[in-house]
């Protein structure tokens, strides 16, 4: 359960003057913990705001709290991960739009986690990974008034959640041993993982 809304990091995002969404910002530290067992929160923040020297005691706590929600969740065992979203109330399109970046950001996070190779890691988590990579290249034309496209976004990011506890859970083994977290880049944005899994049309 994450204590902290998506508005509140947008807004402080903003005042830093980041270029990166909240939706990408939260995707990129859950990327970045599935890959490494120590991920430091300075280097969250120095991944998403320009001078993180310059975020005040209050935008510190903030993101503090945020990244230890996170962590807690994901490695917890009572299934409470979830993504940092805007809320129902907000316009389906904008909302699958942070959705798409979400997803980008955790692609990102991942891959500067130096995880092992798409050849080395289980099929599942290439599959997940290969599905993350497709909604979040998605462009979105939604119908705002369709409760079909409304359950697919629902559908979506329930899968999205629910793929990433489980690329988080598959890697543990790797994290724990010599091979995982270790500083350093990781593999090419651009790279494709094989294509497979759910088909992400409705955000086309």
């Amino acid at each position: 359960m994450l204590q902290i809304t998506f508005p509140e990091i947008a807004r402080l995002l903003a005042g830093l003057r980041s270029s990166v969404p909240a939706a990408e910002s939260h995707g990129c530290l859950c990327g970045a913990l599935c890959a490494r067992q120590h991920y430091p929160i300075e280097r969250w923040l120095d991944e998403i705001v320009p001078e993180p020297d310059q975020v005040g005691e209050e935008g510190r706590k903030t993101l503090r709290l945020l990244f230890s929600d996170t962590l807690q969740a994901l490695r917890g065992d009572q299934m409470e991960f979830d993504l940092l979203l805007p809320d129902d109330d907000t316009a389906l399109k904008d909302r699958a739009t942070a959705l798409s970046q979400w997803c980008q950001g955790f692609l990102y996070g991942f891959g500067t986690g130096q995880p092992p190779s798409a050849d080395d890691l289980p099929a599942d988590v290439n599959e997940v990974l290969s599905d993350l990579t497709q909604i979040g290249r998605a462009t979105v034309e939604l119908d705002e008034s369709d409760e079909e496209e409304e359950r697919a976004y629902a559908e979506i990011v329930e899968y999205v959640r629910a793929g990433v506890q489980l690329i988080h859970d598959e890697l543990a083994p790797l994290r724990e041993g010599e091979g995982a977290g270790a500083d350093g880049a990781g593999p090419d944005d651009d790279e494709d993982f094989p294509t497979s899994g759910i088909d992400p049309s409705k955000l086309n």
